[in-house]
């Protein structure tokens, strides 16, 4: 019961903002807000429910549903010790993206916040379905509302950047639902728990890896599959940059984990060779970029490829280190690249309406209070230790040096490299000179609603860094038993 309410608090808000629009159609924009709102943090708190009655010690799926049963297949929801970070850290951040464009959007209000809600239920729903068939229909059903919002209330080249988005994304999952056809028409079913006792032959699991593999390297993304991220993180609005960097690229994760790790684990081990050689060219490529890119907003994206390539290393091997730092990893960037762009897009850019750093000299004078916010968000991007950035990279990497010890040396590069980066885009825009005389007014410093943003995802950051047993402790018996 508690998985549906999850996924209709969001549509149950919808409907109640329509509603009351139609009833009153000149009402307050606060008041329809404040419901949107409400939605998904009342959302978070049933998610915290599902979290404090999880039993970490079952190796199964939990709180399962099987009903509404639509043609061939039931829709058929549950749980288990990896799924449930994923669904915390949705319900986490939807309340934070929405509050990143609280003051920003004024026009088609209502628009917006129907297309947040509606991402909610769907991005759920990728975590909470138990059927193959199912995650690839919501896997590919976040498009539209993505393309949605990144064309009605993105930037000047926003059109372009959600076609680009759209297109891109669209025909790379194209391969997964040729592999998904294949599974059904071998086997005759889609259910998760019945395809884990299946083997499929050599030259079968060598067309579903590659068809799976394409599908999440696009989302994930890795070398020559980056561009679309780029695009649609510079055009998008904030709401669509914390959306894109803190959830969607996660389902690359969960998808590796769920499909090809377990349904063809031959070929996964057999290419680990090609997705090493893959994963590091994608760390060295995407730092060296992120150095060289006048753009912050560009320059988080690239840093989240980066990060992207280490915990794909981490999920392919094969080692109970490795696969659990990539999901750390993931959870822990899915707060700090968060919080970057809510920097840079809810806080400078809505300021200064510009992303170069150029511009950007000496912001510590006018706004010290942001420095050390940003300064905190910059550390844990690098990975210094005492955040959960730190954790997610060392297990990461410990699992690639077990596996290639020579391209885990290459592969840690990227902890330099992304300090190299950080430190140096920080330094520019906080430091670097005097407060630019480019601008005729002074900038003022973040107000509370922004403050309160920033803080809850560094306690997260940090709180989580010193003490990781929450996660690590409940991933590590569902990680043990999915490998062994």
């Amino acid at each position: 019961m508690l998985l549906n309410i999850l996924l209709l608090i969001p549509i149950f808000g919808i409907f109640l903002i329509s509603i009351i629009n139609s009833i009153v159609p000149n009402i307050n924009t606060n008041n329809i807000k404040n419901i949107a709102l409400f939605a998904t943090i009342l959302n978070l708190f049933v998610s915290l429910i599902i979290f404090i009655f999880f039993d970490f010690s079952i190796n199964q799926f939990q709180f399962v549903q099987e009903h509404y049963k639509i043609g061939n297949f039931d829709i058929y929801l549950g749980i288990d010790g990896i799924s449930i970070y994923f669904i915390l850290l949705t319900t986490i951040i939807m309340p934070i993206a929405m509050l990143s464009n609280w003051n920003s959007i004024n026009e088609n209000i209502k628009t917006f916040l129907i297309i947040m809600l509606i991402l909610e239920t769907l991005l759920l729903s990728v975590f909470l379905v138990l059927d193959i068939l199912l995650f690839y229909i919501f896997f590919e059903t976040i498009l539209p509302p993505l393309f949605l919002l990144i064309g009605i209330f993105g930037s000047t080249n926003r059109v372009r950047a959600s076609f680009y988005f759209f297109l891109y994304t669209l025909l790379g999952s194209l391969f997964l639902l040729l592999s998904i056809l294949t599974i059904l028409s071998i086997t005759g079913t889609t259910d998760f728990e019945a395809l884990y006792k299946v083997r499929f032959n050599h030259l079968t699991q060598t067309f579903l890896f590659w068809g799976m593999f394409i599908a999440f390297a696009v989302k994930t993304p890795t070398i020559f599959l980056n561009t679309w991220l780029l695009r649609a993180h510079v055009e998008s609005p904030i709401s669509g940059s914390i959306i894109l960097a803190g959830i969607v690229l996660k389902l690359s994760i969960y998808g590796i984990i769920r499909l090809i790790l377990p349904l063809i684990p031959e070929l996964a081990m057999e290419n680990i060779y090609i997705v090493y050689l893959i994963g590091t060219i994608t760390i060295v490529y995407a730092s060296i970029s992120t150095i060289r890119t006048p753009d912050i907003k560009e320059l988080i994206a690239y840093s989240s490829v980066g990060h992207a390539a280490v915990y794909l290393l981490g999920l392919f091997s094969n080692t109970v280190q490795g696969i659990e730092g990539s999901i750390v990893l993931g959870l822990a960037h899915g707060f700090v690249s968060s919080g970057l762009f809510m920097c840079v897009g809810s806080v400078l850019y809505d300021r200064t309406s510009t992303r170069l750093i150029y511009f950007y000299r000496g912001i510590s004078q006018t706004m010290p209070l942001f420095s050390i916010l940003f300064f905190i968000l910059c550390l844990a991007n690098a990975g210094t230790p005492l955040s959960l950035n730190f954790i997610g990279e060392f297990m990461s990497l410990y699992g690639v040096f077990e596996r290639f010890p020579l391209l885990g040396l290459i592969s840690s590069s990227s902890i330099v490299l992304s300090a190299a980066y950080t430190i140096f885009m920080y330094n520019r825009i906080c430091f670097g000179g005097t407060y630019s005389k480019l601008f005729k007014i002074n900038i003022p410093d973040i107000s509370k609603r922004e403050f309160s943003i920033l803080v809850i995802l560094i306690l997260f950051t940090i709180i989580l860094g010193i003490y990781p047993s929450p996660i690590l402790d409940g991933l590590h018996y569902s990680v043990s038993t999915f490998i062994y």
